[in-house]
């Protein structure tokens, strides 16, 4: 990738790009992390795409934060190779150091990394779904914009990695998931990450929505479009770059609790850029 490329999405305060919310309806939203075998449909639920402005989270005149904006931007020395697919490998080597990071970062007294997913944009997938087709064996971008845990899934989530701990939820510490983010490649041009920023967010704007997997069903938030609304992304994000950013808060007021987000195609890409090819994981973080 020539200089030029590399280059391209860093000189823009902001960029039109199209996003994909979802459209509240009568029925509750369903999507199949794989292809029905009975022939219901895989997605489920009324989407539209809208032009939106996504601004520059660089050029802000803020420094955005976890607990306000709901997402921060970190930098990491810790290196992964850029084809890994050894999932033990990234448990015993790249968790520790991760967690460490977010516990660091965060406060927290305790970071638990719990789940790790390995995206892969493949050659002219589309990005307003929610990455997966046919077997589902493949994830890539996800477009479509939602928060990875609802009120009820976020809960259930935090007892389920404490219960692994031989743990229960204390009614006295308060406990966030966030998820860590980063390139395996650089710069991201392809498919970079939108996220909303808390402040301007509602918990009207979110529309519990189920997730389905052979082995179980999930919740999530998907978003409905406000005016109110303000996106931010991080151009030509590196691989030394790590994005932080919220998913779930036991804390009810005063903090972020969730961060709507998801991948887009920016205007004018060049002909030769790379499929986007990312890491992420989550991580419980523990606040005694």
């Amino acid at each position: 990738m020539n200089h030029l490329s590399s280059s391209f999405a860093r000189h823009e305060a902001a960029t039109r790009a199209y996003l994909s919310f979802h459209v509240p309806g009568p029925e509750r939203p369903c999507h199949y992390m794989y292809q029905p075998e009975d022939g219901s449909p895989q997605d489920s639920g009324r989407y539209e795409t809208r032009a939106m402005t996504v601004l520059d989270a660089r050029r802000a005149d803020f420094e955005p934060g976890l607990d306000k904006q709901g997402f921060r931007l970190l930098r990491t020395d810790t290196a992964v190779p850029d084809q890994v697919d050894d999932g033990a490998w990234i448990a015993a080597t790249y968790y520790p150091p991760m967690a460490e990071m977010a516990r660091r970062a965060t406060g927290a007294d305790r970071a638990l990394v719990f789940d790790h997913q390995v995206r892969r944009r493949e050659p002219g997938q589309i990005t307003t779904g929610f990455g997966r087709h046919g077997d589902g064996s493949r994830p890539g971008a996800v477009g479509r914009l939602h928060n990875d845990y609802s009120e009820a899934s976020g809960r259930a989530r935090v007892a389920t990695v404490l219960a692994r701990q031989g743990e229960r939820m204390s009614p006295h510490s308060r406990y966030a998931i966030v998820n860590l983010w980063r390139p395996l490649r650089g710069p991201v041009l392809d498919a970079p990450l939108a996220l909303c920023d808390a402040s301007t967010l509602s918990v009207l704007d979110l529309n519990p929505a189920e997730v389905r997997y052979r082995e179980r069903t999930g919740e999530i938030y998907l978003a409905r479009y406000t005016a109110r609304q303000r996106w931010y992304h991080y151009p030509a994000m590196t691989p030394d770059e790590v994005l932080i950013f919220k998913q779930y808060d036991t804390q009810l007021s005063g903090t972020a609790r969730f961060t709507p987000h998801g991948a887009f195609d920016p205007p004018a890409l060049p002909a030769d850029v790379a499929p986007r090819h990312s890491i992420e994981l989550r991580v419980l973080l523990i606040h005694h």
